[in-house]
């Protein structure tokens, strides 16, 4: 059975999406616990991001990389925070999060709402500085 993601990935369900390659894609969560909060998912379905390939999660954590310094680069923060979950839909994804302080990371705080012109200037703002890196 397909995942959220996968049908993400398929076009099935929009998205905002920040950046993606052959074999990884970047997009917006939908209900971000901070502004530019974004997802990394591996375009294989693969459930627990620790069944991954080595070969692949070392790719995956570079594109990560690149996309944090883009959201870094339009969304001022002290740091991007990085959490895998993965409790929340059964594809390997990783949070890439602006944080300023520690209590940033916490996804029981009420989440942030952004109308859909917000998400697509953000996104095409993170996607242009993503291309430069």
């Amino acid at each position: 059975m397909s995942s959220i993601f996968s049908k993400i990935i398929a076009g099935e369900i929009p998205s905002y999406k920040i950046a993606e390659t052959d074999r990884f894609l970047a997009f917006f969560d939908i209900n971000p616990v901070a502004i530019g909060h974004t997802l990394v998912i591996p375009k294989t379905e693969v459930d627990y991001i620790f069944d991954i390939q080595d070969d692949d999660l070392g790719e995956m954590m570079i594109f990560a990389k690149k996309v944090a310094k883009a959201i870094q680069k339009v969304i001022p923060c002290n740091r991007i925070g990085v959490t895998v979950i993965g409790l929340e839909v059964p594809h390997a994804h990783i949070h890439l999060i602006p944080i300023n302080e520690l209590h940033d990371m916490n996804f029981e705080k009420p989440k942030k709402s952004l109308d859909k012109e917000t998400f697509e200037k953000l996104a095409k703002q993170i996607n242009s500085s993503f291309t430069d890196i």
